[in-house]
């Protein structure tokens, strides 16, 4: 299918922050990347991409700006920048990647590297690792756009995450990485506790077994394991949702536990003392497909489990 851009008027100004900003295009909601098409005031002549909104998919379902025409036309490439992003597609643009500043580590010296299947479990598993120093790592399978991220954002703002960092496809983090296997090393090399890695916001699915992203996850794992570290899997469970392959333990989590052929610790809930997460929890981003803690506690407390057990990797 091709692109389905529309010409437009940006017609209001919503939040702005560092790389993203919530804009109306003739009253239609939108979002853009600052990075990659500059600053947007309401009055511009702008390109949207509308295919998600037609298509009406749930977290994607907006308008994405695509070029600012007023303000937006001849920047120069970031300076330094070799690897293109988005590779050989309309929207491609050179990105500095941290492995380009120096070899990293081979070894990852037993670093907990925290697996999420989905981008609503990044947030409790944080809570866990709560006064340690502790790095983002998103992988494809979701959206790409890291500054996409409200949960990150505030888990930042809280202190709950150093640093947010794009492997690609994925981009706009606050370091680049080619690589998961560059991404984890760069974490180890700058002494961060742990690292929690997960798809972005919203997540592929087909409902079959190998065609959703979750399992983006099972090759960090085998990445991580292959350098040293602690692969933890959260676990995704649910007692509320009304989806049979999602009650109870997800076949997203099957799914993973079977492609890892490095040794992983799946944090079940049931053996993971999580008295207190919601306490723990209280004032985060918590939401799971519109539900709530409340809704469904058997989520939030299954990804809390496994921040509780990198924790203790950590402590041995």
């Amino acid at each position: 299918m091709p692109l389905s851009l529309r010409r437009g008027v940006v017609t209001a100004i919503g939040e702005r922050h560092e790389r993203l900003v919530r804009l109306e295009v003739d009253g239609v909601p939108c979002v853009a990347y600052s990075r990659l098409t500059g600053d947007v005031e309401v009055g511009d002549d702008v390109l949207v991409n509308e295919q998600a909104r037609q298509l009406e998919l749930g977290s994607g379902g907006f308008d994405v700006l695509y070029a600012n025409l007023t303000r937006g036309l001849g920047f120069p490439p970031e300076k330094g920048a070799h690897v293109m992003a988005l590779p050989y597609t309309p929207g491609q643009f050179a990105c500095r990647r941290a492995e380009e500043d120096g070899e990293l580590p081979a070894a990852l010296g037993g670093l907990p590297v925290v697996l999420c299947t989905l981008h609503s479990q990044v947030a409790p598993v944080c809570a866990a690792l709560a006064g340690l120093r502790v790095a983002y790592v998103q992988v494809a399978g979701g959206a790409l756009p890291v500054s996409l991220s409200d949960t990150v954002r505030a888990l930042k703002e809280r202190g709950l995450v150093g640093v947010a960092v794009a492997v690609a496809p994925c981009l706009d983090g606050d370091v680049d990485c080619v690589t998961s296997a560059a991404a984890f090393a760069w974490a180890a090399e700058e002494s961060y506790d742990a690292v929690v890695s997960s798809i972005g916001p919203g997540i592929v699915g087909t409902g079959s077994t190998l065609g959703h992203g979750a399992l983006a996850l099972a090759d960090a794992a085998n990445v991580a394991g292959a350098l040293g570290g602690r692969a933890v899997l959260a676990v995704r469970e649910s007692g509320a949702d009304s989806r049979k392959r999602h009650r109870g333990v997800s076949h997203h989590t099957r799914a993973v536990l079977d492609l890892c052929l490095a040794e992983v610790v799946a944090a079940w809930p049931d053996d993971v003392a999580t008295e207190g997460w919601e306490e723990a929890c209280a004032g985060l981003p918590l939401l799971h497909m519109g539900r709530g803690p409340v809704d469904d506690p058997a989520f939030f407390r299954a990804a809390f489990a496994a921040g509780v057990v990198a924790r203790g990797l950590i402590r041995a």
